[in-house]
């Protein structure tokens, strides 16, 4: 506690950051959520009261300390309620992503032997119900939305604000319980279980203390100059600890507000009516939003399109010069000025970035291409290097020294060091507590001095002192003939052009890299539809042979700038194939973070593979999938097998 007094004026818990923000920001904006297309508000005192009935409901239905309450939704209000209050009786909060299905949710909740759950609507009352049998700890569920559950049996089942009404109710006889819990909260209790996203395996438990959260948080707000005037948009999975350490951890600390989009399909508008100070988003995102802009750019007039392509190639040679303050000639920041009138500004509103002011991007590598695109424009886009063991952070870009191919120089606090065989270390404020129930895991993960391995390989620049990743040092390898094998930095280049939306690659041990490609429905159903290509399904478009074209000339000038990388030249990519199918979570093939699994992918596909590497021109396949109400399914393809120009390395050596 010492420590904690200190470095947070005794704030040792999220709680205790709740009553000083109730009282310090009483009137100011905590949360928003749109609603029936109308902006709810909630103030910090406002948030104070649901948060103390929402906790005293709990005690009056018997949650005690120590126990979990899983907490199953999208993002609301009434879920960060929920862990704090959780928090508040000395519970523990566990957010499990809301698109999980039935037997995800059910290795989670029996592994960390939830007693209660949160959730938000029928749908996911029906998936803990259909697992409540194999769950024999489990008491009580409480749902936000009612629709659909009038009939249902309410024995232990209840309504959120029904709780919250039990609460208000019973606060004379709970409230010196409720502050006595409070107040046995130290820095080292537990502030949040966060599950792994299981890209090798079974998902981990990440225990994370209030130490962890309150000091990274505290740590990376004065490291970005944040304060209470910020504006977040709260879209990521709330089981992700990046949502949890900006939406919670940060928000807690500097009292900003969270606002919350009606849902995922009203998102971008959501995102636009805000305009975030303060945006986090994983690569996925900011490549998605750059192909619905190329889509939107080919049906535009051909004066609009002409101009929005001049003034973009001008951008890319001096845009991010001109917003990291270096020198740039008067005619040319002229110009940049021009633009910004005609399309930068335009498209960033569009995009709903007209007022960032840092951004960032984290969770897997991001594409130089699609990153000097946003960074162009003027949006301050910087990248992270995190994980949940380290409740986020571990480095990040200093405004003014940012870079496409680094990850930046160490977090406030956290110190660094590779060891002889590539990998990454730490050890900070924010390592986490253990993986609950798993001693072996956590041993392996973290030694006695607190150091922990991150299972990524990379080095430091000399120079600037910046922090380069390789790739996911389990899936750097070798090549034949002894050279580098880093898929991740093909695959994000492959990723950039807009009608491609996954890759994967393979290459390990042998002697020339192949690869999966997964097309992006929208972007090339509107090339479609653009070009009276009629088609009745992804796996008709996936093959047309006009997309195979279009696919094949990305990968030849991908293999050309792969070879202009001596350390990676040997990456380029001999023979690929158009998938059938895009690959799911719900299938295995991807985490519910968007994170391929390698082994599952060469071992689903093995078939493709051996193909791909055995020099047939096509290849019949037949894959199980599962559809969202969790039914099994085939479906069966023949796929055109192709091969894709190399820069030949000698000659490429020669010419130089």
């Amino acid at each position: 506690m010492a420590q904690s007094s200190q470095a947070t004026g005794g704030l040792a818990s999220i709680p205790a950051l709740l009553q000083r923000n109730a009282a310090q920001f009483a009137n100011k904006d905590a949360y928003r959520e749109k609603e029936f297309g109308i902006w709810q508000t909630w103030t910090w005192a406002e948030t104070e009261k649901e948060i103390e009935a929402l906790a005293l409901g709990l005690i009056n239905l018997g949650v005690e300390e120590g126990d979990f309450v899983a907490i199953i939704g999208r993002n609301r209000p009434y879920f960060y309620w929920s862990m704090v209050a959780a928090q508040s009786v000395g519970a523990v909060p566990v957010p499990v992503y809301n698109d999980s299905a039935a037997d995800e949710m059910e290795y989670i909740l029996g592994h960390c032997g939830a007693k209660y759950a949160i959730v938000e609507d029928q749908e996911q009352v029906d998936k803990v119900i259909e697992i409540q049998e194999h769950l024999h700890q489990f008491k009580h569920m409480i749902y936000i939305d009612p629709r659909g559950l009038r009939k249902y049996d309410h024995h232990q089942l209840h309504e959120f604000s029904h709780i919250q009404a039990q609460g208000r109710a019973a606060h004379d006889e709970w409230i010196t319980d409720l502050e006595a819990r409070r107040s046995k909260l130290t820095y080292d209790s537990t502030c949040v279980m966060l599950y792994t996203s299981g890209t090798t395996g079974k998902p981990k438990g990440v225990v994370l203390s209030n130490r962890n959260v309150i000091e990274s948080a505290k740590n990376s707000v004065e490291f970005d100059n944040l304060g209470a005037g910020e504006e977040i948009l709260a879209y990521l999975p709330m089981a992700w600890v990046g949502d949890f350490i900006f939406s919670v951890g940060q928000s807690y600390w500097t009292g900003f507000c969270v606002n919350c989009p009606e849902s995922a399909d009203t998102m971008m508008t959501d995102l636009r009516e805000i305009g975030p100070t303060y945006y986090f988003a994983p690569p996925r995102v900011f490549e998605t939003q750059l192909t619905s802009v190329m889509i939107r750019m080919e049906d535009a007039g051909k004066m609009k399109y002409r101009m929005f392509h001049h003034f973009m190639n001008h951008a890319k040679k001096v845009g991010g010069d001109i917003l990291d303050g270096k020198p740039v000639g008067l005619l040319d920041r002229l110009k940049y000025k021009l633009g910004d009138m005609l399309v930068y500004g335009p498209l960033k509103d569009t995009l709903g970035f007209g007022r960032v002011r840092v951004g960032y991007t984290a969770g897997e590598a991001i594409g130089p291409e699609i990153f000097e695109f946003y960074r162009s424009l003027g949006i301050n886009l910087k990248q992270l290097y995190g994980q949940t063991e380290a409740t986020v952070f571990i480095t990040a870009q200093p405004d003014g020294e940012v870079r496409a191919d680094t990850v930046g120089v160490p977090s406030p606090d956290v110190e660094i060091k590779i060891d002889d065989k590539g990998e990454i270390h730490y050890r900070s404020p924010g390592v986490f507590v253990e993986y609950f129930n798993n001693p072996e895991s956590t041993a392996s993960t973290k030694d006695a001095e607190g150091w922990v391995a991150t299972g990524d390989a990379g080095f430091f620049e000399e120079g600037s002192g910046h922090l380069r990743i390789i790739d996911r040092a389990k899936d750097v390898g070798k090549m034949a003939d002894g050279s580098m094998f880093a898929p991740k930095y093909v695959e994000n280049k492959l990723k950039f052009y807009p009608d491609i939306l996954e890759a994967v690659l393979f290459g390990n041990g042998r002697d020339r890299c192949v690869a999966f490609i997964n097309i992006d429905l929208t972007a090339v159903g509107n090339w479609a539809e653009r070009n009276n290509i009629p088609y009745a399904s992804y796996q008709e478009l996936a093959g047309h042979p006009k997309v195979l074209e279009s696919i094949q000339s990305h990968v030849e000038t991908v293999n050309q700038s792969v070879a202009d990388d001596p350390m990676l030249a040997g990456c380029q990519i001999h023979r690929f194939l158009v998938l059938h199918k895009e690959l799911d979570a719900d299938d295995g093939e991807m985490t519910r973070t968007r994170k391929v699994r390698r082994v599952v992918v060469a071992e689903k596909f093995k078939d493709l593979v051996d193909a791909l590497y055995g020099g047939a021109s096509s290849v019949s396949t037949t894959t199980e999938v599962t559809y969202e109400d969790g039914r099994k399914g085939s479906i069966s393809a023949t796929l055109d097998l192709r091969d894709a120009k190399v820069v030949p390395m000698a000659s490429k050596v020669a010419a130089e």
